[in-house]
């Protein structure tokens, strides 16, 4: 990109009041400035790029530090080229009569380090988006620009302060008209002329500790907030970013993941993974549409999750029969009762897979315990440990345990409903014949899309 030559502005005849170099002079200077930064910047971008790309790729972490790098810089050199100056958003003016600080889409900075752009991200931009007439934010005054092919087509100034028509400002009719009330506008009047924009702003600075729900009707901004949020928290929250994590986005369709995945880069940002509702299950991807309106009805059913929860705990019963465990000192009685000890170690809330291990351990040091008691023993001398691992090797035990508290996975637990009536009729009792009729199928794992959100809950309560 070469330095402008041009004017950065390509007003129509209609606003050429908007022209006067009185007020768009300064810009133009700045424009310069960013144009030459670009082109230094994209040049010394491409050199680095270029040199890591030749450079060894080494092994392990190096190799890896070595791809993020490169990965870093083609991102950033994907983004500056991807705009010229409409960059900028705009700039806004301290009450303090400072010179103008410039609102980018990202940072930019000169050679010398003097700051050119300030990311719209950045604490110190926030008062472009969330000044009102009612709290100005220490700014005199903000200016928007309209970019259409890369040229400013019209811009509009807003002000703060009492003085504002005292300085060099194309008023928007705000203003204007608020300029003109002078010191006689009342608090009621400052409420009523704060903005939506505003208030957009402050959903997208919020918080990020716990869910934020943001509701309003169609064609009230929720998208475009919700962009802009994903993009300020990469650049803001410690959490994120800098190899420590990211934002997943999550779109109902795929024509809506594009126009996201066209935005987000707009915003200076690339590192948001996408992928709608159905992408969430390793299913999703191959299932079909519920051609039974009757079966999609019935799946979609909140019971029907609630059924996830009592098909698993099928799988967590602690056997009705005791059983003998041989071992080379003893034999050991293990009693229904020992079994029901063993399954009530389980923690509330822990998955059912991972609440094996320790069922299991308590399994063992109820045995343990068992042999230590029996004065019968053979040779009661062994210790606590070596016993405990022989009864880890032993077979029975082993299949009895694998018996009364399996591994499950989820796409056969949700399989079985579909395949075995009865064990539906138990997990669903609310389902009258014809409706578990209808739910069986020949292939039990012939996937559909009313399907996913068992399996998902499935997965959830499995792990």
């Amino acid at each position: 990109m070469k330095p402008t030559t041009t004017s950065a502005f390509d007003l129509p005849d209609r606003l050429s009041a908007k022209a006067d170099p009185l007020l768009i002079a300064n810009d133009e200077q700045h424009f310069a400035a960013i144009a030459e930064s670009l082109e230094q910047a994209i040049a010394e971008l491409s050199d680095r790029l270029d040199a890591e790309r030749r450079a060894p790729g080494g092994i392990g972490r190096e190799a890896m530090d070595r791809d993020i790098e490169i990965h870093r810089l083609t991102g950033r050199l994907r983004a500056l080229r991807r705009f010229g100056l409409d960059l900028c958003l705009g700039h806004i003016v301290g009450a303090d009569d400072s010179e103008p600080a410039y609102i980018g889409r990202l940072g930019l900075t000169d050679s010398a380090g003097r700051r050119l752009l300030l990311d719209w991200r950045s604490p110190a931009a926030e008062p472009f988006f969330a000044a009102t007439h009612a709290n100005p934010m220490g700014l005199a005054s903000r200016r928007r620009y309209r970019w259409t092919r890369g040229r400013i087509s019209d811009y509009w100034d807003e002000v703060f302060t009492a003085d504002g028509r005292e300085r060099h400002a194309a008023l928007d009719d705000q203003s204007a008209f608020i300029a003109s009330l002078g010191s006689n506008r009342s608090e009621r009047m400052r409420d009523v002329l704060a903005t939506i924009q505003a208030d957009q702003d402050a959903i997208i600075r919020a918080g990020s500790r716990g869910a934020l729900v943001v509701d309003g009707g169609p064609g009230t901004g929720k998208t475009v907030v919700a962009l802009h949020r994903s993009a300020y928290l990469l650049y803001s929250d410690p959490r994120l970013g800098h190899r420590r994590g990211g934002v997943l986005f999550v779109g109902p369709h795929q024509p809506y993941l594009a126009y996201v995945a066209d935005v987000l880069p707009s915003l200076g940002e690339e590192g948001v993974q996408t992928c709608t509702l159905r992408d969430l299950v390793a299913e999703g991807a191959g299932a079909a549409i519920e051609t039974d309106p009757d079966v999609a009805r019935l799946k979609s059913s909140v019971n029907m999750v609630k059924a996830i929860e009592t098909a698993v705990r099928f799988y967590e019963e602690p056997p009705a029969k005791g059983m003998t465990v041989t071992t080379h000192w003893s034999d050991i009685w293990l009693g229904a009762g020992d079994w029901a000890v063993a399954f009530e170690a389980a923690e509330p809330g822990t998955p059912h897979n991972e609440a094996r291990e320790q069922v299991w351990e308590e399994l063992l040091t109820i045995l343990v315990d068992a042999h230590d008691g029996d004065a019968s023993a053979q040779d009661s001398a062994v210790s606590p440990g070596l016993l405990r691992k022989s009864l880890r090797q032993n077979r029975e035990l082993l299949t009895a345990f694998n018996r009364a508290w399996p591994l499950l996975e989820a796409a056969d637990l949700v399989g079985d409903l579909w395949s075995v009536p009865a064990y539906l009729r138990m997990c669903a009792p609310w389902l009258g014949p014809d409706d578990v009729s209808k739910l069986q199928r020949e292939n039990a794992q012939a996937w559909t899309v009313s399907d996913l959100p068992l399996l998902d809950a499935a997965r959830q309560r499995l792990p």
